[in-house]
C-alpha cells in the first residue's frame, strides 16, 4: 500500500487530509510540525510527502532541504500545502526541490491530482533506472547543455528544468520569468536542437546529461 506522510501542524487539516487519502486507497501517517516529520521518515521513508511551510521547530522549507541533503530520501515526492502562496515563497520551494507547490485551500481534487502525478512519475523513475543502471543524469550545471546545443546561458537554464519535469509554471517560478517568457526560450531551444517538443528536447539534454554523469562516476571509481 502507497504510504503517505502528512506534515501539517493543523490538527483540523491533518485529520481532513488523513480522511481523504484514506478513503482514496492510501496508507497516510501523520505528523504534527517539521521536526516530527523528520523523525517519522527516519522510522519510514514514505512514497510521498504532504507538508505545510509554516510550522513550529522546523518549517517546510527546513524539512525538504534535510530529506534533499540525504541520499536515501533525495528523491522522495514532496509536495508543498501551503497558506503561503506568495510567488518568492514558491520560487524558494521549487528550488529548494519540491515537485509541486499547492496554495491553501486546495481542492480535494487539486490534492488527489497531484498526489497521483508525482506517484506516476516517481514509478517511472525508478523502473527507468532498474532498466538503466547507466542513467545518472549531472544536473548540477546548465554549462554542458548550453555548449552542447549552442543555447544561450538563459535557455539551457530552462533545458535544464525541462529534463527534470519541471512544467513552464514551475520553471517560471524557479528562474524568476513569466510563463510566456518560458515559452519563448523553449521556441529557441527547439529551433537550435531541431526538434518540435519538449520531450524531444529533454531526451536528447539527457543524453548529454548521462554522458557527463558516467564520467564523474568512472573517475570517482
Amino acid at each position: 500500500m502507497t504510504t503517505i506522510l502528512i506534515i501539517e501542524d493543523d490538527e483540523q487539516t491533518r485529520e481532513n487530509l488523513q480522511t481523504i487519502l484514506e478513503l482514496e486507497g492510501f496508507r497516510p501517517l501523520t505528523a504534527s510540525d517539521g521536526a516530527a516529520g523528520l523523525e517519522a521518515v527516519r522510522r519510514q521513508i514514505p512514497d510521498l510527502i504532504l507538508c505545510d511551510v509554516m510550522m513550529p521547530r522546523l518549517d517546510g522549507f527546513g524539512v525538504l532541504r534535510e530529506l534533499r541533503g540525504h541520499p536515501e530520501t533525495a528523491a522522495v515526492p514532496f509536495i508543498f500545502l501551503t497558506a503561503r502562496g506568495e510567488r518568492k515563497d514558491q520560487r524558494i520551494g521549487m528550488e529548494l526541490g519540491a515537485d509541486d507547490y499547492l496554495t491553501k485551500p486546495a481542492s480535494v481534487d487539486e490534492v488527489l491530482r497531484a498526489v497521483r502525478t508525482r506517484l506516476e512519475r516517481e514509478t517511472v523513475r525508478t523502473a527507468t533506472l532498474r532498466h538503466r543502471v547507466a542513467f545518472q543524469p549531472d544536473y548540477s550545471s546548465p554549462t554542458p547543455l548550453e555548449h552542447a546545443f549552442h543555447l544561450t546561458p538563459r535557455e539551457a537554464e530552462v533545458l535544464l528544468w525541462v529534463t527534470q519535469g519541471k512544467s513552464n509554471p514551475e520553471i517560471g517560478l524557479i528562474l524568476g520569468m513569466a510563463e510566456k517568457t518560458v515559452k519563448v526560450h523553449l521556441g529557441h531551444i527547439f529551433e537550435k536542437m531541431g526538434t518540435d517538443n519538449r520531450n524531444a528536447a529533454a531526451m536528447q539534454a539527457l543524453e548529454i546529461l548521462c554522458r557527463l554523469g558516467a564520467t564523474q562516476a568512472s573517475t570517482r571509481t
